[in-house]
């Protein structure tokens, strides 16, 4: 059960894509990452006789101890704990240090279901704070969120200029066969496996770097972008952008860059970042009191949680060109 759950931990996200979330839902899409994870723990099954076979039962919930289940994918699990403390010590953002060693020792099981000891209940807070601060100072900051959709924009423009002819053929072979692909479903990645897990950042980085010279004017701009670190601008609200607004902007883009208005939607465009720190809808993270009572932790009388954390956080989007 041990060596099952840490294979099922260390391999749970083996099945994300190149940029990992930024092109999660552009490369292949409608195929969760975590599909793609189970996907290729059982192709490793199969070349190791049965080997992972009860790694997968706790990758999968099917196990009959889902405590296993939860330190895998779960509100409080140990990836959580991990990227937290890794992405802070990398960034120098020091909000996202949280106390992981005494959470851990704080972790027992109720009935099989993970739980956490009352007394570890501020660590558990400062865990879901580190939580909601780490991502709108990096996960959501506006220079990683530039970055992310100006990637996304290039591989939905390469995919209208294919559709219009153009063949792509600077495009590093292992993108090449994803950008050309008519059906990018479950069924194409059980199919074609072996390609994806090949496709790394190298592929996708050396592509942008040969279309910095296609002659198509958004391709090659968005690409020049990336390279040079020219990203577009990106400013936040509360409220929905006005239209007005929008189209202002694009004409004005499409204008400096000698484009039409209806490409400039490449350039321009709005969206909506959403911070959710705990969602009690999801796998809960549950309180073990002294008394053998258990409290889901936005239902303990801690003001903190039940008005703050429990609730997701919009913020709509624009980007631009200056």
């Amino acid at each position: 059960e041990q060596l099952a759950a840490k294979l099922a931990i260390l391999l749970h996200d083996i099945g994300h894509g190149p940029y990992s979330h930024a092109l999660e839902q552009t490369l292949i899409e409608d195929v969760h990452h975590e599909k793609i994870s189970l996907l290729i723990m059982q192709h490793l099954n199969k070349e190791l006789n049965g080997g992972l076979e009860l790694a997968i039962k706790i990758f999968t919930d099917q196990y009959h101890k889902p405590f296993l289940h939860q330190l895998i994918s779960g509100q409080l699990d140990v990836d959580r704990l991990d990227y937290l403390t890794r992405d802070s010590f990398f960034t120098g953002v020091s909000e996202g240090v949280i106390g992981y060693d005494r959470i851990l020792k704080m972790l027992t099981t109720h009935e099989g279901e993970l739980v956490v000891e009352e007394k570890a209940l501020y660590s558990i807070e400062k865990f879901l704070v580190s939580r909601r601060l780490m991502y709108w100072q990096v996960y959501l900051h506006k220079t990683v969120l530039s970055a992310e959709m100006m990637l996304v924009k290039i591989i939905e423009r390469a995919r209208e200029l294919i559709s219009a002819g153009d063949k792509m053929n600077t495009a590093a072979p292992g993108l090449y066969f994803f950008l050309h692909a008519k059906e990018r479903n479950e069924t194409f990645i059980k199919n074609h496996l072996d390609q994806f897990c090949m496709l790394d950042d190298y592929d996708v980085l050396t592509t942008i770097k040969n279309w910095t010279t296609h002659p198509d004017t958004v391709l090659s701009f968005l690409c020049k972008g990336i390279v040079n670190r020219r990203l577009l601008k990106v400013k936040f609200d509360t409220e929905s952008f006005p239209e007005n607004l929008l189209s202002e902007k694009r004409k004005e883009a499409a204008k400096k860059l000698g484009i039409t208005e209806l490409e400039s939607k490449y350039i321009v465009f709005t969206g909506e970042a959403i911070n959710t720190t705990y969602n009690p809808a999801e796998e809960r993270i549950n309180i073990l009191f002294k008394d053998q009572t258990i409290k889901d932790i936005s239902k303990v009388n801690n003001a903190l949680i039940q008005q703050n954390l429990s609730h997701p956080v919009k913020k709509n989007y624009i980007c631009y060109l200056a």
